[in-house]
């Protein structure tokens, strides 16, 4: 099918109706690549997860932590890349685990999905606004409430996925790359000056103290939440250059890269600080101090004003990344006409950006309700939009992910028998999604740590059952759908990029 890339192509459906598509070639690898580490939000895993690990995890381990996180989320990642190169759906996992186990595991994964990504953006725009009001307090004095710049943030996403993913693109690398200038300035001076205190210590990279410390599981919980929204790579699939070798390696080059960076700041803030001095600045009424004191001792006061900024944009890029991912699954979902009505108004892409740009103000619209709940509530932007919802999107996101691994085994076996594989089909997605499901358990066993003074909260009590009914609302919908309308029940997950057909 030719296609002018100014233009939002579309096609006929065996229906009869119009399938819109994204704008295809929008994006080349590192395009990719950035929206995915965007999600991880680099700065805000640092400073916001490892002086909580040192303090009540696993303690001087937390390096550690992410090195075994690493290695579980690469060997998922073989499992995941190999279907990416069969299938390019911007559903992704939608499309990937209708294609393994069936469309009604598959609606009922799209739907975790979704609501997983949907829930991260208001988590974001808490903990943005939070970082956003106190710095400005802390450097000028000028005092600006917090909601405020929760309508900014609301602002800036919408409009960004309004104008396509290209124009996301280039806002995410400038503040991407400026936050991981900051970190890596700080580690590198750190090893440059041989060490901290102490000099060089190589017990937190010690693959044995991840398991060691107050609480291992929650050190190694917090260090797979720090990855988040690495596989989003697959959705953007329709909208990239060759997907079928892009999103492999922009999948793998996301886990790896960021592993390796987080392994090396984490390692140098605690060296930098030394092993005592480190755990007492994370047990500190100031846990930041773990990463602004050596920062200031080793680049400069000004790197720790400049770091107190850039957590700021930090947190706004990884809110405007999933505000994206959530924009691009409510897309995939209503243009394949799960609810009729939905495939002319959220399955629509804009005509001229090829943006999915209804998908993105109904996102923008649930966030917004989501913060004023929050808001009404009177819950701490921080410690309790943030936490709550960080923690109820990853518990969605974590099941699908465990889901994906298992449904690349029977994909293969039913699908691809001649590119089935001991290793890449077999043993790491097995390995994989057992390890998923583990880090799951870790979750629903330290909630209550994580949550912090919020671990009474109904909605964290809530957390698994409305996991739950999310999956069991999607499995109804499936089994609906089969009952009384075969056709479109047909069609569900099955919207994939071809050479010259839709489906």
């Amino acid at each position: 099918m030719a296609v002018d890339e100014g233009v939002a192509p579309a096609t006929e459906s065996g229906d009869g109706t119009t399938v819109h598509r994204l704008k295809p070639n929008a994006v080349g690898l590192l395009g990719v690549v950035f929206m995915a580490v965007a999600t991880a939000a680099p700065i805000t895993a640092m400073t916001g997860n490892v002086p909580f690990m040192v303090s009540s995890g696993n303690g001087l381990g937390a390096p550690a932590s992410y090195l075994v996180a690493m290695v579980v989320l690469a060997i998922f990642s073989v499992g995941f890349t190999s279907m990416a190169k069969h299938i390019t759906s911007t559903g992704a996992f939608y499309g990937f685990i209708s294609y393994g186990l069936g469309r009604t595991v598959g609606l009922a994964s799209g739907l975790l999905a979704t609501f997983a990504y949907a829930v991260f953006e208001p988590a974001l725009i808490g903990i943005f606004s939070t970082f956003a009001t106190t710095t400005l307090k802390d450097q000028t004095g000028v005092h600006v409430p917090w909601w405020a710049f929760a309508v900014l943030m609301l602002a800036i996403n919408a409009t960004g996925t309004w104008f396509g993913v290209s124009v996301a693109e280039k806002l995410l690398v400038a503040l991407l790359a400026t936050e991981v200038t900051v970190l890596a300035a700080m580690a590198v001076s750190v090893a440059l000056h041989g060490g901290g205190p102490h000099g060089f210590t190589f017990a937190p990279v010690d693959p044995v103290n991840a398991f060691k410390g107050t609480s291992a599981g929650l050190g190694l919980f917090f260090a797979f939440w720090s990855w988040v929204g690495f596989e989003s790579t697959a959705m953007y699939g329709e909208e990239s250059r060759d997907p079928k070798k892009i999103i492999p390696k922009a999948t793998m080059i996301s886990v790896l890269g960021v592993g390796v960076f987080y392994v090396l700041v984490s390692w140098m803030a605690i060296t930098g600080n030394g092993e005592a001095e480190a755990v007492r600045a994370a047990s500190s009424a100031n846990p930041l101090a773990m990463f602004f004191g050596p920062t200031e001792r080793y680049v400069g006061h000004w790197a720790v004003d400049v770091m107190q900024w850039l957590m700021i944009s930090g947190s706004l890029a990884c809110g405007m990344a999933f505000h994206n991912c959530a924009a691009r699954y409510l897309y995939a979902l209503g243009r394949e006409g799960v609810l009729p009505s939905l495939r002319g108004t959220i399955g629509r892409t804009h005509a001229r950006h090829g943006s999915p740009h209804i998908a993105g103000l109904v996102q923008t619209a649930v966030s917004a309700v989501l913060i004023g709940a929050f808001w009404a509530a009177g819950k701490d932007p921080y410690t309790g939009t943030y936490v709550l919802l960080a923690i109820l999107g990853t518990m969605a996101i974590l099941v699908v992910q465990a889901v994906c691994s298992f449904a690349v085994l029977v994909y293969f076996r039913s699908h691809h028998p001649e590119s089935r594989h001991w290793f890449r089909t077999f043993t790491a997605p097995l390995v994989g999604g057992v390890a998923m499901l583990a880090v799951v358990v870790l979750l629903v066993s330290n909630m209550g740590a994580a949550a912090g003074p919020e671990s009474g909260s109904l909605v964290l009590k809530a957390t698994p059952w409305l996991v739950a009914l999310v999956a069991a609302t999607g499995i109804g919908c499936a089994q609906y759908l089969k009952r009384r309308s075969p056709d479109r029940y047909a069609l569900l997950g099955r919207t994939v990029l071809e050479e010259t057909k839709e489906r």
